[in-house]
């Protein structure tokens, strides 16, 4: 099922990712006390709902950008003592203090490019029986507009590793994680008008995966959008979920 992008309601970190996002929330099962770890938490949107589930819990907020941390310390402001933000790279083992119930993560790990050592620094971050829910680009994740970003002289794959089921399920349990269920879901995003398309791709698709300024942002976006046979973006997600054995 395609999703429509509701240029009125959008706010630079709005979009489907945040869409996206709220329906993996959903598939973690909280009590309402447990530690839980967000990994990726950008500006706190997905990480405020899920405080929200957690009125006797705490959540450590991580994140690589100390801007996004900024917004999420921010937005997070209400919840206080209930929610610690770090600045982290999850190339790298994760810099928290005790062992979390689970591991939530929504559209980060495609960034990871130490693909083969996430797994185990995920793991150790559990305690034994914690659980790990998340989603993130999968195998041939926009694959029409990364094509028309290299034609257009870029290369966003050199920043970008996307997997399938197989080999995330391998990688899990080779980093000890049992009951892992790992698949793909579609989600493309239709817009109302390429120059939509061109907004977004201009505003927060691109930034990240080019060296050119932000003043050159709107040029791509519009060089890009013209190679598209249709205003959409085909988003497919890998869906990962297992416990730490």
């Amino acid at each position: 099922m395609s999703r429509r992008w509701d240029a009125g309601s959008y706010d630079r970190v709005s979009d489907p990712m945040v869409r996206m996002g709220g329906s993996v929330l959903a598939r973690l099962e909280l009590q309402g006390d447990e530690t839980v770890i967000d990994a990726g938490c950008g500006t706190g949107r997905i990480t405020e709902q899920l405080l929200e589930r957690l009125p006797e819990g705490c959540v450590f907020a991580l994140d690589v950008s100390p801007a996004m941390l900024v917004g999420a310390g921010v937005r997070l402001a209400r919840f206080g003592d209930r929610v610690t933000l770090l600045e982290a790279d999850l190339n790298l083992p994760l810099p928290v203090m005790e062992l979390a119930d689970a591991i939530f993560s929504t559209a980060t790990f495609h960034w990871v490019l130490a693909q083969d050592a996430l797994p185990g620094h995920l793991a150790t971050a559990l305690r034994p029986g914690g659980r790990l829910v998340a989603q993130c680009g999968g195998e041939g994740n926009n694959a029409r507009v990364f094509a028309a970003m290299e034609a257009e002289g870029e290369r966003p794959m050199k920043r970008l590793r996307f997997a399938g089921p197989d080999l995330a399920r391998r990688r899990l349990a080779g980093a000890g994680f049992t009951d892992i269920e790992a698949w793909l879901t579609p989600e493309p995003v239709v817009f109302e008008t390429r120059a939509e398309m061109e907004t977004y791709l201009a505003t927060v698709f691109l930034g990240p995966l080019t060296d050119r300024p932000t003043s050159d942002l709107p040029a791509l976006a519009h060089a890009v959008a013209e190679r598209l046979t249709e205003p959409m973006l085909d988003y497919v997600r890998l869906n990962l979920a297992a416990r730490r054995g």
